[in-house]
């Protein structure tokens, strides 16, 4: 008997223990969004996108500015179509036709290589920026003792009402001044 008393009481006190360190777990948040739009890094990555999104845009529009000359030859030929001249123009249409379809269909390719170039320049630009915040972060949870860090930039936070935001903290972490001043929101690309 003396020894189950012993046993419970053992079993009482770990469980005490437990919910004590439990309930001593600290809790932090962080805005993500906040965050990256302060790191330069995303100030150069954001630069550096739009230039080659906005290369890819341009050669489009030469494909496309080409394309509509190739249409406005097959309209003007097709105006000087007569009856005495409907072989001869007739087998030039058609040859003109397949070709800005042709070119339509390389057109069409071409972009869709462009959406993928885009994608991929955008995860080469700003991956390792997300794991170089991601890192800082868990740095400084860890240096500070906390169990969870929040973002409260995503959905899924209804409510944050206490916590320590731990910004400042992960900011002073990746060397950022505290006058630094955050990129347009419009800019951060969405996280993947």
């Amino acid at each position: 008997m003396k020894k189950l008393v012993t046993v419970a009481a053992v079993a009482v006190g770990l469980f005490l223990a437990g919910n004590a360190a439990n309930a001593q777990q600290k809790l932090a948040h962080v805005n993500s969004s906040e965050l990256l739009s302060l790191m330069p890094e995303m100030k150069a990555a954001d630069s550096q996108f739009k230039t080659f999104q906005q290369q890819k845009q341009t050669a489009l529009e030469q494909m496309d500015a080409e394309r509509q000359k190739k249409i406005q030859a097959y309209r003007d030929k097709e105006a000087t179509m007569s009856q005495a001249n409907k072989d001869a123009v007739g087998k030039e249409l058609e040859t003109m036709g397949k070709e800005i379809e042709d070119f339509t269909k390389r057109m069409q390719e071409t972009q869709q290589k462009a959406q993928q170039d885009l994608g991929q320049k955008q995860q080469e630009l700003y991956t390792p920026i997300y794991q170089k915040a991601e890192t800082a972060v868990k740095a400084v949870a860890k240096e500070k003792g906390f169990a969870y860090v929040f973002d409260i930039s995503q959905p899924g936070v209804v409510y944050f009402d206490g916590g320590e935001d731990i910004l400042p903290l992960v900011r002073t972490k990746l060397g950022i001044p505290a006058n630094a001043t955050p990129a347009p929101a419009a800019a951060a690309p969405a996280r993947k």
